[in-house]
C-alpha cells in the first residue's frame, strides 16, 4: 500500500485476511461433528460484511508512529473486526434484533438450522428459539476467542505484540461494561448524560480509541501520541454511535440493513430518545410513554415517534452533537505531530465514520 489512503484497497486486504482465517477455523470447528455445520456457517457470515473502520484505525495508529505498511500489521488490525463481529452477534442476541446487513441475525438464522430437529408443538417451537439463542451466544464467544488468536499470530515480532497485549483486557472490560450499562439502563427514565456514557463504553472506545491505541502500542507510540489518540478517538467514536442512533430510526433499511423499530421497541437508552424526552412536554411524554418499549409497535406508531422527535427538534440536537464531536476530534488530530499521510487518512476516516447512510 502506498502512502495515499485507499479505503477500498485496504478493505479488500482485511476482507481477504478475515475470509481465509475464519474459513479455516470454521472448517476445523465443523470437522468435530456434522451437527456443527450451521454454527460454523454463522462464524463465516459474521465477518462477511463491514466497513472495516476498526481495522483502519488500528492500521493508522501504527502508521502514525512512522511505521511502514505491513501485511502482518493488517492481520493484527483485522483482529479488531473479529472483536466487532463478536460484539454484534451478542448485541443482536441481547436486543433480539432480526436483521443485520439485510440478512437474518445469527440467532434468527440458527432457528432454521435447528427447527427440523424439533416437533411442531409449542414446546418444540420454544425449544428451537432457546437452542438458537444459546448457539448464537457461543458463536459470539468463539469469535472473540478467534480475535485474540489472530492478533497473537499476526506475524509481527513477539516484542511488538507483547506491548499491545495488555490493552486487550482494557478493550474487553470497557466493551462489556458498556453492554451491561445499556442492559441496565434499558427501560429506565431517559437521561442524556447516562446515554452518552453508554455510548462511550459500548461503542466509542472499541470502535476508534482502542484500535488506535493498540496500533500505536504495536508500533511503540509515546505517551503524548497515545494521549492524542484518545483525544481524537473518544469524541469521534461517540459521533459514530450518535450517527448510528439517527440512522437506526430515520435511515432507510435498504441502506442500513437493520430494522427501524429496534431502538423504540426495545426502549433502548439512546441519546436521541433521551433528548426527545428532555425536550418533550407532559402530553408528548404521555404519548411517547405509550409507544416506547411496545413489542406491538407498528408503522403508524413508529411514525408517531418520529413526528414527535422532529417537531421537538431532537434529531437536530443530535446532529449538532455529532458536529461538535467531529470538530473536537479533528482539533486534537491537528495538534498531533504525525506524518502527513496519517493525518490525511485519519481526517478522511473521521468523515467516513460520521457522514454515512449505513
Amino acid at each position: 500500500m502506498t502512502d495515499r489512503w485507499d479505503p477500498a484497497g485496504f478493505k479488500n486486504r482485511v476482507d481477504e485476511v478475515l475470509r481465509r482465517f475464519v474459513a479455516e477455523e470454521a472448517d476445523r470447528f465443523a470437522a468435530v461433528d456434522p451437527l456443527l455445520g450451521p454454527v460454523a456457517e454463522q462464524l463465516e457470515a459474521a465477518v462477511a460484511d463491514g466497513k472495516r473502520l476498526r481495522a483502519a484505525f488500528c492500521y493508522w495508529g501504527w502508521r502514525a508512529v512512522g511505521q511502514p505498511d505491513s501485511d502482518a500489521l493488517v492481520r493484527a488490525a483485522a483482529s479488531m473486526e473479529l472483536v466487532h463481529a463478536a460484539a454484534v452477534v451478542h448485541d443482536d442476541l441481547i436486543d433480539d434484533s432480526p436483521l443485520r446487513h439485510g440478512r437474518p441475525t445469527a440467532h434468527i438464522a440458527l432457528r432454521t438450522a435447528v427447527r427440523d430437529r424439533a416437533g411442531a408443538d409449542d414446546t418444540a417451537r420454544a425449544l428451537t428459539i432457546d437452542t438458537a439463542r444459546a448457539l448464537a451466544m457461543l458463536v459470539g464467544d468463539l469469535l472473540m476467542s478467534l480475535a485474540g488468536q489472530l492478533f497473537a499470530t499476526c506475524g509481527l515480532p513477539a516484542a511488538y505484540v507483547a506491548r499491545a497485549r495488555p490493552l486487550w483486557s482494557v478493550l474487553a472490560r470497557e466493551l462489556i461494561a458498556g453492554e451491561c450499562l445499556e442492559i441496565l439502563r434499558t427501560g429506565a427514565g431517559p437521561d442524556t448524560t447516562a446515554s452518552l456514557k453508554v455510548i462511550r463504553y459500548k461503542t466509542a472506545k472499541y470502535t476508534v480509541e482502542q484500535p488506535l491505541l493498540i496500533g500505536g502500542a504495536l508500533a511503540g507510540a509515546g505517551d503524548r501520541l497515545r494521549e492524542g489518540y484518545s483525544a481524537y478517538g473518544l469524541p469521534l467514536g461517540e459521533a459514530f454511535q450518535l450517527r448510528d442512533d439517527l440512522l437506526g430510526l430515520f435511515g432507510a433499511p435498504e441502506h442500513t440493513g437493520k430494522a427501524n423499530a429496534d431502538d423504540v421497541r426495545g426502549h433502548r437508552p439512546t441519546a436521541l430518545l433521551a433528548e426527545t424526552w428532555r425536550l418533550a412536554r407532559a402530553d408528548d411524554r404521555e404519548r411517547l410513554g405509550a409507544l416506547l418499549g411496545s413489542r406491538d409497535l407498528d408503522a403508524d406508531g413508529l411514525d408517531a415517534v418520529r413526528e414527535v422527535m422532529c417537531r421537538l427538534g431532537a434529531p437536530d440536537r443530535i446532529e449538532a452533537m455529532i458536529g461538535a464531536r467531529v470538530a473536537t476530534a479533528l482539533d486534537a488530530l491537528h495538534d498531533l505531530d504525525v506524518p502527513p499521510p496519517a493525518a490525511g487518512a485519519l481526517t478522511a476516516l473521521a468523515h467516513s465514520a460520521t457522514v454515512r447512510r449505513s
